[in-house]
């Protein structure tokens, strides 16, 4: 079982109060019927907008 995945988009953590560009970006992608979701990278301090490839049969 692998855990491929593909990021779209990174933004860093640091972002203004109130402000989520990150989960605004994955929603926007789910729009378009992306399954879009936000993970924390915390080697580098951010958070990644993915979407998981399907496993390999």
């Amino acid at each position: 079982m692998t855990n491929a995945r593909v990021v779209l988009e990174r933004f860093p953590a640091g972002g203004p109060r109130g402000s989520w560009p990150a989960e605004e970006f994955a929603w926007a992608r789910r729009q378009e019927g992306q399954p879009a979701e936000v993970v924390m990278d915390l080697a580098s301090d951010a958070y990644l907008v993915i979407v998981r490839e399907p496993a390999a049969r």
